[in-house]
């Protein structure tokens, strides 16, 4: 069956007649002794002590920082054992969780959330080979491909057409490689006063847009805001992925050059105009504009961010030392060649990509350099978290107070209780005759909740105006709608997903991924771990983008479940597992070079 030989014959033992007989054989030509004593196996021979069962560890987040994570590591712990995997589960805080996946690279498996984002130049940063031992978002799988790096570039390099084309081969590819598995896209639904505020939906309530459209009610001052997630109370540091997730906070403390809303539109924010002439951005900022303590906006801070955010140590060290976060968006721009006009408002940004994708590099936060100069220092023992790409001052500092040009400046906070902003009356959005959303209320103060249940029962109560993170699945059918509260949906593009860490066996064997891959029964997740609240997705990129070879119909169209209903066919995987090269013992144990 399956091209497997015929069981073999076993003595009054139970053992392997033609095995014992090669035993004998070896041992006689050896001059080696079998006394009643101690039998010498021919396992003591000739397989090594590091073949053994395979054990695996899940790392992902405890239940009271997302239940749904949890469930699907529990579920996927479950299913690896039936098949003959040792499996221990790793419950680490947020906080643990990313410095333990995106610092130390230290786990086997991972279930999160990844990032994602609306065009599917994320990708080169989630994938691209070169980032494979760097910190942060970029490459936390430490996946190596040549052909898809090539890939990766080409849809870099090419627009129209062209790309989309190079887009699809290269999501075809990462179907078939599975460097990680995308589970799932969950709705974001958020729970706000609709008596309080008009214009939820106007903007992405997971940008600055969300907050700076919205229409207070007569007498209507201050926007409150519930959060559920203790981290910006402790850390305003905009390039410490262990701290962000979203840029909400980062959008409103910060401008950047451009601006982009939910729909993926970019257009001009802090600069007044850009034009692309001939692979560069020229770039006018708007005059006038100061920084939180006063100092002026001017060229020379956009260039030392590009700078800094390309090498945070801006050339101490012997090699240059990125930043953990952006360094996809940096990476198209060639910092050695930008140049700043005739006053200092007007620079030069040269792009070494398309115009689409070398947009996104307009979308970074603008740094004060009269501040972040002085952290481009390098650090030496104890101090934060240790970056594979060289730690310095400007990535484990918590930057608090934090100094920006956004519509909203830092007041005060108390950690791990509450974060309060207050409007900056200084910022450009306020100035007549600018077409953009300006901010509405006095002050902005983000109270910290212990979870998505009580967060909404806090908005529901009048306690709150608004959800700031997305609810999780359990707690959205629990809210009641009411003219005083309104439940709204917004677009996702942050995706569940499993992880590999395939720097090491068996996770860098494809085989062995894609294994993995056909135990998640996605369908059945989302129905029973996400009570219905998110899609199932082959891809994660967003539906402009998906190729029709990879739009799910009902299952995977590359990797479906081995099983039906949830429960998987528990033989079917281990012939799967034998066919990619892998053995069980006599006791059902997948087997592994450990």
């Amino acid at each position: 069956m399956n091209g497997r030989s015929a069981a073999p014959t076993r003595d009054s033992h139970g053992e392997d007649n033609g095995a014992r007989s090669r035993r004998a054989m070896l041992a006689a030509t050896a001059g080696l002794t079998v006394s009643a004593a101690g039998c010498l196996r021919l396992r003591d021979i000739v397989v090594p002590d590091n073949i053994d069962q395979l054990s695996l560890t899940i790392t992902t987040i405890p239940a009271d920082a997302n239940r749904q994570n949890i469930q699907i590591a529990r579920q996927l712990e479950k299913t690896l054992k039936a098949v003959g995997i040792d499996v221990s589960l790793d419950v680490r805080s947020k906080i643990d969780f990313r410095r333990t996946v995106l610092y130390d690279h230290d786990f086997d498996i991972c279930i999160g959330r990844h990032p994602g984002g609306t065009d599917p130049d994320f990708l080169y940063e989630a994938l691209y080979s070169r980032y494979a031992d760097e910190s942060g978002w970029q490459n936390p799988f430490g996946f190596t491909n040549l052909d898809i790096d090539e890939l990766l570039k080409e849809q870099r390099n090419s627009e129209g057409k062209a790309r989309r084309e190079a887009v699809t081969a290269v999501l075809e590819e990462i179907a078939t490689q599975q460097p990680f598995v995308p589970i799932c896209l969950p709705e974001e639904h958020r729970v706000a006063r609709a008596d309080r505020f008009d214009g939820w939906n106007e903007g992405h309530p997971a940008t600055r847009h969300g907050y700076l459209a919205l229409e207070p009610s007569a007498g209507v001052d201050t926007l409150r805001v519930g959060h559920t997630d203790a981290r910006p109370t402790e850390n305003l540091n905009p390039i410490a992925p262990d701290y962000r997730h979203s840029g909400l906070i980062t959008d409103l403390l910060y401008d950047s050059i451009a601006t982009q809303n939910g729909t993926g539109e970019i257009q001009p924010w802090l600069a007044e105009s850009y034009d692309w002439d001939d692979g560069a951005f020229d770039i006018r900022l708007r005059e006038g504009c100061e920084f939180h303590d006063g100092e002026p906006v001017t060229a020379e801070d956009v260039a030392f961010t590009y700078r800094f955010l390309q090498d945070t140590s801006m050339g101490s060290h012997d090699t240059p030392s990125p930043t953990p976060r952006y360094r996809g968006h940096v990476d198209a721009v060639d910092v050695d060649s930008i140049s700043i006009r005739n006053d200092d408002h007007r620079v030069e940004l040269p792009i070494e990509t398309t115009q689409t994708v070398g947009e996104r590099a307009l979308l970074v936060p603008i740094l004060p350099a009269h501040i972040w100069r002085e952290y481009a220092t390098e650090i030496a023992g104890p101090g934060g978290p240790s970056v594979a790409q060289g730690t310095t001052e400007g990535i484990v500092t918590n930057n608090i107070p934090p100094i920006g040009s956004g519509p909203l400046q830092f007041e005060s906070r108390t950690e791990g209780d509450q974060l309060l902003l207050e409007r900056f009356e200084s910022h450009f959005t306020r100035r007549p005759g600018v077409e953009l959303p300006s901010l509405t209320v006095d002050e902005c103060p983000i109270v910290v909740h212990p979870s998505s249940t009580t967060v909404a029962g806090v908005v529901q109560n009048d306690g709150a105006d608004i959800t700031s993170l997305p609810l999780d699945a359990h707690a959205i059918d629990g809210v009641e709608e009411s003219g005083d509260v309104e439940v709204f949906e917004s677009p996702s593009w942050s995706f569940c997903f499993l992880g590999f860490n395939t720097r090491k066996a068996p996770f860098s064997n494809p085989l062995f991924r894609q294994i993995i891959a056909r135990l998640v029964d996605k369908e059945t997740l989302c129905d029973e771990v996400f009570d219905g609240h998110a899609r199932p997705i082959a891809t994660p990129v967003t539906d402009k983008w998906v190729p029709e070879s990879l739009e799910w119909d009902g299952r995977d169209p590359k990797m479906p479940f081995l099983g039906t209903d949830g429960e998987v066919d528990v033989e079917a995987a281990k012939i799967a597992f034998e066919d990619a090269g892998f053995r069980y013992d006599d006791q059902g144990r997948l087997r592994t070079r450990q």
